[in-house]
């Protein structure tokens, strides 16, 4: 016989069921639906699977939490593809000049005509005087005469992409018919050529010079590096010696008095990988200092002991266990290094002493400023690619700073 206190058992039963079904949601399938607390998996299954991760998984999660780092890998993404795609992406050849528009200003890109009607993006044409007291030219915009822009417009002179494809399309600019009109988005240099043109050929010298340097600064920061920390004794010392005489001069000096060794007449292509093996042998003394000092706190531990034990060669030990154990930290302070391979480019093609034309780069660019004329009359001229060289290390030193807080996932 039931008694009277059993059905409100029952219902204090069902109660604390209901509340616990809602206090634990269903299990999730898949890492991708995880809620993410704090960068990090929530929930006990996320905190399972968060035991469990691996290394680069945990990086991502880091990673992912430094908001600027992410808006620096999406600016760099934005500037490496405008290298790569320089010839589709310039309205203009770096050479092609109006003559008509000789240190014309930047030209505004509109979507209101005079009358406040909306349109598609324009720009007005733009008629020249002479100013009659300084002799200046003067560009003013003739409203009755509108210029729409057109994306992925055929352009009457076919060009190769990365000296292989022929094509004729570029991303945009004007109709094809309209030759004395031009579009310039950063204003025109004294030749009456497109600065933005030339800033996005510029852009593939200036950002792969960097790549290239750090990446010979790798090698010879890990070979060198690797063998002063995993052997010790007199080689580390001898190459601790060097590597301290190289850091004991100024970088500018050093490189000026090596690229000042490089031949005037060397073609761009030659002195372009002259440029970078200079920057390069001045950079790899700090990743050396890095690896020597990953060496020294690892060739102790036990993983490296038990590959010696097994029979693994020196060199497998170094590649295979040893240099992929702090690969994380290599990866960040590569990112870092990348700016400082950049501007010691951009400082030396400032000086002459770097690329010269007819090579085109962010530091030949920065020469056309460097009078007081230009700074006057076309301060576009300086400013074009000053901020394209200030974006650039910014957006890399965010990337680094990222990585070096993902390098220690477990870090808080």
């Amino acid at each position: 016989m039931m008694t009277t206190s059993e059905p409100q058992d029952n219902e204090l039963r069902n109660d604390r069921v209901t509340a616990d079904a809602e206090a634990c949601p269903p299990p999730l399938d898949n890492v991708d639906s995880l809620e993410v607390l704090d960068g990090e998996p929530a929930g006990d299954q996320g905190e399972e699977r968060l035991y469990v991760a691996g290394q680069w998984q945990l990086m991502w999660w880091k990673f992912r939490k430094h908001k600027m780092a992410l808006l620096g890998t999406a600016i760099l993404i934005v500037l490496y593809l405008i290298g790569a795609f320089c010839e589709f992406v310039a309205p203009y050849a770096p050479e092609a000049y109006f003559i008509r528009y000789k240190m014309a200003p930047p030209t505004p890109v509109r979507i209101f005509d005079s009358t406040g009607k909306l349109h598609a993006p324009f720009i007005y044409h733009r008629d020249r005087s002479r100013d009659p007291e300084t002799l200046r030219d003067i560009y003013t915009e003739n409203t009755d005469i509108m210029y729409p822009i057109h994306f992925f417009v055929k352009v009457t002179t076919p060009y190769k992409l990365w000296g292989i494809w022929e094509t004729d399309i570029k991303l945009f600019g004007l109709a094809p018919e309209i030759e004395d009109q031009g579009i310039f988005l950063v204003g025109a240099d004294r030749l009456g050529r497109d600065l933005f043109s030339r800033l996005c050929y510029g852009a593939r010298i200036s950002l792969s010079i960097g790549l290239v340097g750090v990446f010979l600064s790798l090698a010879l920061g890990i070979v060198l590096g690797g063998i002063s920390g995993y052997y010790g004794g007199r080689v580390d010392t001898v190459i601790q010696r060097v590597i301290e005489f190289i850091r004991t001069i100024p970088n500018i000096p050093l490189w000026m008095a090596l690229s000042a060794a490089l031949p005037a007449d060397w073609p761009v292509l030659r002195m372009y990988f002259g440029i970078t093996i200079v920057l390069s042998l001045v950079g790899w003394t700090g990743m050396a200092r890095v690896v020597r000092g990953r060496f020294l706190s690892l060739r102790q531990e036990d993983f490296v002991l038990a590959a010696r034990l097994s029979g693994s060669s020196e060199m497998r030990i170094i590649l295979r266990h040893m240099v992929p154990s702090f690969l994380s930290y290599i990866i960040a302070s590569l990112t870092l290094s990348i700016p400082g391979q950049i501007l010691g480019e951009t400082g030396l093609s400032y000086l002459g002493l770097g690329l010269r034309a007819p090579a085109i780069s962010w530091g030949v660019l920065l020469q056309e400023g460097q009078n007081v004329r230009s700074l006057a009359q076309a301060p576009w001229l300086l400013f074009g690619p000053a901020v394209s060289v200030i974006v650039t290390v910014f957006a890399f030193n965010f990337l680094g700073d990222g990585l070096r807080d993902a390098a220690d996932p477990y870090a808080r």
